[in-house]
């Protein structure tokens, strides 16, 4: 056996040389300025932990002491940023410089006023989380099981509109930076990519978030191409059936100088003509892409169709659901749009009680909507929420960073995640429970 320069060495010479290696190593830590307030034993319980994640703290100098800001304050790259808040600014920045306010305005608008946008995240401090004290919690394991799929984490990547808007990869930058933290992602029917590009470069197959149009042969050609290309849920969204007033984005328009018949025409045909999901697709004759005739009837007439699992998307009362429940439905998402559907004023962390306990536990319940922090992940879940979706945040590090920014995001807020996990002493998701929180 040899060892460095072809120097023979035996293994316990090896072990001796690693043990001398160590103890220099330690020496030079615990002589460094940095760290003269450390204690040997502290050092050594953090060496220890090398083969597990370590814990954050306040003085970790390996993370870095600085964070590059631009002379405007915003961060120039996505590792630099602290929190997701942070490449909002970024993500503005990048879409202004390229002229394109409407696209921002598209991105930030409620409707209305914007209180429901507003409320779906300031409604997370109504919650307060009970921490535990003296219990191990170094390893923690935040996968769940949905559909017979095991996600590495329960934040999930929502469907949004047209992301070739703030990247020209769209959906297929984001199914990257998904598929390589394990963490599932939805695709829109109005995504700019394709959902067999989209599910080739996740990784593993995509979940398909259907607009129906008004004309069943459409509804039924999306579903099948969602299908073929692997993909196991389609969730069909039902919140958009009563128009919307989007003020923010109607304000961006008018300062918006391009000429953007380039991509924008009048009437259905054209708008989703460079949509890849409609591609060979016969939409002559529809006129609107929300399905707004739907009933619980065309549920039914979708669930005959559907081979793999159905969802439904913008769910906010117990008796939609259990209706839900009637129907043959296999799992819901309590969504509002992200405050883009209806200006109810009404939160989706606010009603999610309501609909998990309207079902009892026959299906799995997701939400999304205003999630900007690792703890509004937790509380969701001790509410009884079976995953917890993101959407603006994302969109903002795509828009900012590309590919990176999405990688960024979906590691912050797993890192929060995690840390209120270990606070709260649960070790995985099945230990976190409504004892966990209380009403501020």
């Amino acid at each position: 056996m040899k060892y460095g320069a072809g120097i023979p060495c035996k293994e316990p010479e090896i072990l001796k040389l690693k043990a001398i290696a160590r103890r220099q190593f330690l020496r030079f830590l615990a002589g460094s300025p940095i760290l003269a307030a450390t204690s040997g034993a502290t050092i050594a319980n953090l060496l220890a932990a090398s083969s597990q994640q370590v814990l954050a703290q306040s003085y970790d100098v390996l993370r870095g002491s600085r964070r590059a800001l631009g002379p405007d304050g915003i961060v120039t790259a996505a590792a630099d940023a602290l929190d997701v808040f942070e490449l909002e600014p970024a993500a503005k920045k990048a879409v202004l410089s390229q002229g394109a306010p409407a696209h921002w305005g598209y991105l930030e608008s409620g409707v209305e006023g914007d209180a429901t946008r507003d409320v779906n995240h300031t409604a997370y401090a109504s919650y307060n989380i009970r921490v535990r004290r003296l219990i191990d919690a170094r390893k923690v394991d935040t996968s769940v099981k949905i559909f017979g799929e095991t996600w590495a984490s329960p934040i999930f990547i929502c469907p949004v509109s047209s992301l070739g808007a703030y990247d020209p990869e769209a959906g297929v930058a984001v199914a990257r930076a998904a598929g390589k933290r394990n963490q599932q992602m939805m695709l829109s029917t109005v995504d700019n990519a394709s959902i067999a590009d989209v599910n080739k470069a996740h990784g593993w197959p995509a979940w398909f978030m259907l607009y129906p149009t008004d004309d069943w042969n459409v509804t039924r050609a999306l579903v099948q191409r969602a299908e073929s290309a692997g993909s196991p849920a389609i969730i069909l969204t039902v919140d958009r059936q009563g128009g919307r007033n989007t003020e923010d984005l109607f304000r961006e328009r008018r300062l918006d100088l391009r000429d953007c018949t380039g991509c924008h025409q009048p009437g259905f045909a054209n708008e989703v003509s460079r949509k890849a999901n409609f591609s060979g697709v016969n939409v002559s004759k529809v006129t609107n892409l929300y399905g707004t005739g739907m009933t619980w009837e065309f549920v039914d007439r979708l669930r005959a169709i559907v081979k793999g699992k159905l969802v439904l998307k913008g769910i906010m009362t117990g008796e939609d659901a259990k209706d839900s429940l009637r129907h043959g439905v296999d799992g819901l998402i309590v969504s509002n749009h992200g405050g883009r559907a209806e200006e109810s004023g009404q939160a989706t962390i606010g009603v999610l009680v309501e609909v998990v306990d309207s079902v009892g536990g026959r299906l799995p319940v997701l939400i999304d909507g205003g999630v900007r922090r690792g703890t509004d992940v937790l509380k969701a879940l001790a509410l009884g929420a079976t995953a917890v979706g993101i959407g603006r945040p994302y969109v903002w590090g795509l828009a900012s960073f590309g590919e990176a920014g999405v990688d960024r995001v979906l590691q912050i807020l797993d890192d929060e995640f995690i840390t209120i996990m270990r606070q709260v002493g649960a070790v995985n998701i099945s230990q976190i429970t409504r004892d966990h929180v209380t009403r501020g």
